[in-house]
């Protein structure tokens, strides 16, 4: 079993910077890949950002220049630091692990962008 475990969230105002961090623990081995979702309210769940177990980052358009995305393999650690926030970046963002088949899951942690 893999346990995620995110912190950082809380409320920010337009234009200002939080940094979010997930740290895993359990059964981890091997190549995963390691990301943050987010579900606004009344939207479906989607992908923020997503790191491999090499370094290689994938981001969603709309974060693409204000976010990155960034690991420790030895730390078992995902980061989201995230610039310029603006009022539509405020949900609950959700650390994922993906050791395929097997998708793990954070409980989430709510940000919210408003003056």
């Amino acid at each position: 079993q893999v346990q995620l475990v995110e912190s950082g969230g809380g409320l920010v105002q337009p234009g200002g910077t939080q940094r979010l961090s997930c740290a895993a623990s359990g059964s981890i081995f091997g190549i995963y890949v390691m990301g943050w979702y987010r579900q606004a309210p009344g939207k479906q769940r989607e992908l923020v950002a997503v790191v491999t177990s090499d370094g290689t980052t994938n981001y969603a358009d709309s974060v693409k220049g204000r976010f990155t995305i960034s690991r420790d393999n030895v730390k078992n650690t995902v980061y989201l630091q995230m610039n310029s926030l603006k009022p539509e970046d405020t949900a609950v963002y959700y650390c994922n692990l993906r050791k395929t088949p097997t998708n793990y899951w954070g409980k989430g942690t709510l940000v919210t962008v408003s003056s």
